[in-house]
């Protein structure tokens, strides 16, 4: 593994390397602005990483906008910005829209179920009752199923399901792991960005979701862990696959990676992993790029982030909630980055 690969490149050597690709037209020292959008779900991270990358270059600066996974796919395909990203892989569908499109895991997130019911302090969940809430079939906190579980006094109070009203990848993770457990949810509702949800009230983004259940009592949504830790939201524990109730965290969503086969092309379900750790609702997420980079100075700049982000930057992720990459995947995606090219030539100018 080339982990010690030195990215201590002087920005003005870099940018002479770019003004020989592209030839006159650019400044040397000039500003060079990489736009990017897509998943909420990372967001958190990749905003820190992109502050901290501007600190080291700091003519270079990384512009991204969370607006769902769904638009990260749709801008990536119509080319209106350098990079997208999406919490779920493209589809075989999506991929033939957007040729030499490629999938870049950045880290391990866990999707989270958060309520607000301040009587119930440690909600237990199986899979068959939390499939059942976001059928509309299980509306009150005192419902017998949920009384099963969770003994004691429960409040009559009516559950407000809150789920996502964009196109969003966080969504394809929680529907395909609800269609994994549940075949009445996997025949009425299925997988997507955007199913047709039978309950409930939708807010935009992660944010949204957040605040129609902070602001609701009785409320139950699904947002990713960063944003439940940063509001200071309460977890439900979940049943795994295993039989184990456990609550989300860095552990057990790296838990749900370890012995996972990545394929070469990264697209991959973690959901309902097996191991006794595992949180049940893990998955990876993804920058998209092109193999093949048409702008020399902004390929070369975005060879050389995700260079650093799947090596030095993987070091902020456990501060933000997020699961370092599993190193076999480090290994493997630093033989894709190499693949990156401008004009048919290696886009990664590395020093050794």
């Amino acid at each position: 593994m080339k982990m010690n690969r030195k990215l201590g490149l002087k920005l003005g050597a870099l940018l002479s390397g770019v003004l020989l690709a592209v030839g006159a037209g650019a400044a040397l020292g000039a500003d060079l602005l990489v736009n990017g959008a897509g998943a909420t779900f990372p967001a958190p991270l990749y905003a820190k990483w992109f502050s901290e990358y501007n600190k080291r270059f700091p003519d270079i600066r990384i512009n991204y906008q969370a607006i769902g996974s769904g638009g990260g796919i749709k801008q990536i395909t119509e080319k209106t910005v350098d990079f997208g990203a999406s919490d779920a892989p493209m589809s075989d569908e999506e991929l033939a829209k957007a040729p030499g499109v490629i999938h870049v895991p950045t880290v391990l997130g866990a999707v989270v179920i958060i309520y607000n019911e301040p009587s119930v302090a440690n909600l237990k969940l199986t899979p068959e009752l939390l499939a059942g809430i976001f059928l509309g079939k299980i509306t009150t906190w005192n419902d017998p199923a949920i009384a099963k579980e969770n003994p004691g006094a429960l409040p009559t109070t009516a559950i407000t399901v809150a789920h996502r009203s964009d196109g969003s990848g966080t969504t394809v993770v929680f529907t395909d792991y609800l269609a994994k457990v549940s075949p009445e949810w996997k025949t009425q509702v299925g997988q997507g960005k955007s199913p047709n949800w039978p309950a409930g009230l939708g807010g935009k983004g992660n944010d949204g979701v957040t605040g129609l259940v902070k602001n609701t009592r009785g409320a139950i949504g699904y947002v990713e862990l960063a944003y439940a830790n940063q509001n200071k939201l309460t977890l439900a524990s979940l049943r795994n696959r295993d039989g184990q109730f456990v609550k989300p965290s860095i552990e057990t969503t790296s838990a749900a990676a370890s012995g996972v086969e990545v394929p070469a092309d990264y697209r991959v379900s973690i959901t309902n992993a097996p191991g006794k750790d595992s949180w049940p609702i893990s998955a990876f997420t993804y920058l998209l790029i092109r193999q093949e980079q048409s702008d020399a100075a902004k390929g070369r700049v975005l060879a050389e982030f995700l260079w650093w982000a799947v090596h030095e930057g993987q070091l902020l992720a456990a501060p933000l909630d997020y699961a370092p990459l599993p190193k076999p995947v480090v290994a493997k995606l630093e033989k894709t980055l190499d693949t990156l090219t401008i004009q048919g030539k290696p886009a990664l100018v590395h020093v050794r």
